[in-house]
């Protein structure tokens, strides 16, 4: 009954961002893997209520940043809100970034495993001392873990059997048995065939990677990319963020 609620809920919420456009465009996103789940639920959603079609171009960090060097064609890039300040001082970026999404980190070991108790500072501590060997990348939100082990008192305990993923997902790695525990973000780590998520990390420990949407500019569709922000940064657009394990920013 919730579920319908919900659906009903957003279903209404969009709605009223419906419109008949005289003619549909078609706006390109240029994108890497920290916040395509969202980017692809609202994609759709603001398709299903305008009538435009939104091309999402995924690409790896080095591909997004030579594509927006070279001038390649596109209309918004998302991207970490740091990485903004260099893209705007290169005039590559038609301010204003806006900030649409974040999300934390969440924890995932091999499906049959043991499950350890993360929900709490004291319960996640433990875990990564008890495991043989953890698994985090190095881009994105990766670095924080080392902060985090830090404030926790037990990096140097744990820092030898720390590796660091890389030319995958974390739970890949994971689910392949070459890391025992992988740490990586909530809506990158799962869901992932072979791994069990135990959720994100307990609300004191976490630290938010903060994803921003900007008019890139090569834009050939100007108007309707700015549109495309509004509604990415709307109270509408916050169900369609939470469905793979984003959330809108606190405001």
């Amino acid at each position: 009954m919730k579920r319908t609620l919900s659906a009903m809920i957003t279903f209404v919420a969009l709605a009223a961002w419906a419109t008949t456009p005289t003619q549909a465009a078609e706006i390109k996103i240029l994108v890497n893997q920290g916040a395509l789940s969202g980017v692809r639920d609202l994609a759709a959603g603001y398709e299903k209520a305008t009538g435009h079609k939104v091309m999402i171009d995924f690409v790896g960090v080095g591909e997004q940043a030579e594509k927006i060097k070279t001038d390649a064609p596109g209309d918004l890039v998302v991207n970490f809100m740091p990485a903004f300040d260099e893209l705007i001082k290169d005039g590559k970026v038609i301010g204003p970034v806006v900030e649409f999404a974040r999300a934390g980190n969440g924890v995932a070991v091999k499906a049959g495993a043991p499950k350890p108790d993360i929900s709490t500072a004291e319960g996640f501590k433990q875990a990564m001392l008890n495991a043989k060997s953890i698994g985090h990348s190095n881009g994105g939100t990766g670095p924080y873990n080392t902060r985090l082990f830090q404030k926790l008192g037990i990096y140097d305990r744990i820092k030898d059997k720390i590796k660091i993923v890389t030319g995958k997902p974390v739970a890949v790695a994971v689910a392949e048995g070459e890391v025992e525990i992988g740490i990586q973000q909530t809506n990158v780590i799962q869901p992932v065939a072979g791994t069990t998520y135990l959720g994100p990390l307990p609300p004191d420990l976490i630290e938010f990677g903060h994803f921003g949407v900007a008019l890139r500019n090569v834009s050939k569709n100007a108007a309707e990319a700015r549109d495309l922000i509004k509604f990415m940064t709307s109270p509408e657009a916050a169900a369609l963020l939470r469905k793979s394990a984003m959330e809108p920013p606190a405001r």
